[in-house]
């Protein structure tokens, strides 16, 4: 039982990523493959990856925004 849990949170997580990267695309007007990357390459994905604090339980709409935030900090570097 605990592995199928742990399975089907696994697949709810990574669904969780694709609508974000979606998301990320039209916020963005770019391509899935350019928001795939920037959503790998950021310290969101990170902290979702490994569950700090409860940041995985936040909307996808308020994921989004914190990664346009630390997108548009990274371009202002």
């Amino acid at each position: 039982r605990e592995s199928f849990m742990s399975q089907a949170n696994e697949i709810l997580l990574q669904m969780k990523y694709a609508r974000i990267i979606n998301g990320l695309a039209e916020r963005l007007h770019i391509d899935n493959r350019k928001a795939l990357r920037l959503f790998y390459e950021s310290n969101t994905y990170v902290y979702l990856r490994k569950k700090v604090g409860d940041l995985h339980c936040m909307s996808d709409a308020y994921l989004i925004d914190e990664l346009m935030i630390e997108y548009t900090n990274k371009q202002g570097s």
